[in-house]
């Protein structure tokens, strides 16, 4: 079967993977769309630690083509978007509703898949670039089959990280101001969230002028190429900013970017040692920095609310995929997404 595999020095499409059948409280998928999203790049150039060889990807959507013993609230044939939240279900932040907070789901990865007769490894409990993967079975959510799959791939991490930051994380609220740094795929969903919670100035900055378009689309009320810029249109400050790049130095831009009580949400990955710095007298004034891991999503909830948000217009997802390619064609997905020249680039199988 084929896949994208990272073995610590190179990444290469093979065709000899083989995943094995799903356990009690598994469910394997037939894997027909996954997003090629930043995390996977920040694996390959060791932003992202992780044991290798690997098979990367973790954005994704498929058929269930079969389950293990236990599993009722999927059968195979239907379609399901997958998260990467491979938790218990049962320890006292999954009881709270906090599976992002699980601890069975953060750094525990596992080996489902063989190559030459060695164990390979999953990427976030989920490895999309592959045909079929394993994954437990409150990963698998079940989505409606009149959403083509290219688009609910996206929601497995774009759109639960992006938009669940909003809702979940930063709980926007009617009229509130929102700036928004970066805007990727995970921004874009930033922006659309912003719309969807009542925001009524949405700020978009990147540094790509071309990019204004698809900003106002998703949301933006204002475009800006530089944070320098940012108290033109918000004079006394954001209610929320939210960072979607990884650079300290735009981390400050948003802390600095705060009204009164507001809050920074950082949601781009710098390199795992990176320190960023602010005032500390300008935090006195009710601020907050808040960290996000995955949207503080509650997938099972989650994605089936914004499947339905989408079935209603309200929430865009055909427009995030900007291009398909074929897996093969994996080396040149990743030229145009490092080049900056696709919002969101899907693999299809």
């Amino acid at each position: 079967m084929r896949g994208v595999l990272f073995d610590g020095k190179r990444v290469e499409v093979v065709d000899d993977l083989v995943v094995r059948d799903p356990g009690p409280g598994e469910v394997q998928v037939a894997v027909a769309a996954a997003g090629l999203c930043h995390s996977d790049l920040s694996v390959v150039d060791g932003t992202i630690p992780f044991p290798v060889p690997v098979v990367l990807g973790h954005e994704g959507a498929g058929v269930v083509a079969a389950v293990g013993a236990g599993v009722t609230h999927v059968r195979p044939g239907d379609h399901v978007a997958l998260s990467t939240l491979a938790n218990c279900g049962t320890c006292a932040q999954c009881d709270r509703g906090r599976p992002t907070m699980c601890r069975q789901s953060i750094g525990r990865p596992g080996q489902p898949f063989a190559r030459d007769g060695r164990p390979v490894f999953q990427f976030a409990a989920n490895s999309a670039f592959a045909e079929r993967t394993v994954v437990k079975a409150v990963q698998a959510v079940r989505i409606p089959e009149d959403i083509p799959l290219p688009s609910a791939a996206l929601i497995g991490c774009g759109v639960l990280t992006g938009v669940g930051a909003v809702l979940n994380r930063a709980k926007v609220d009617r009229g509130d101001s929102v700036l928004v740094i970066g805007t990727g795929g995970i921004g874009l969903n930033v922006l659309q969230g912003a719309r969807i919670a009542g925001a009524l100035r949405i700020v978009a900055v990147d540094a790509n002028p071309a990019k204004e378009e698809v900003a106002r689309r998703f949301g933006a009320t204002h475009f800006l190429t530089s944070t320098d810029s940012v108290r033109d249109v918000l004079p006394t400050g954001a209610d929320h900013a939210f960072e979607c790049v990884g650079r300290v130095e735009l981390i400050r831009a948003a802390i600095d970017s705060l009204d009164r009580h507001g809050q920074a949400i950082l949601l781009g990955v710098p390199p795992a040692t990176a320190q960023a710095s602010f005032l500390v007298s300008s935090m006195f004034l009710d601020k907050s920095i808040l960290g996000c891991r995955y949207g503080s999503s509650r997938p099972q909830r989650d994605i089936a609310l914004y499947a339905e948000l989408y079935r209603e217009g309200r929430l865009l997802l055909d427009e995030l995929v900007t291009r398909t390619y074929p897996v093969e064609d994996f080396e040149k997905a990743v030229a145009d997404a490092e080049a900056g020249r696709v919002a969101r680039g899907v693999l299809t199988f």
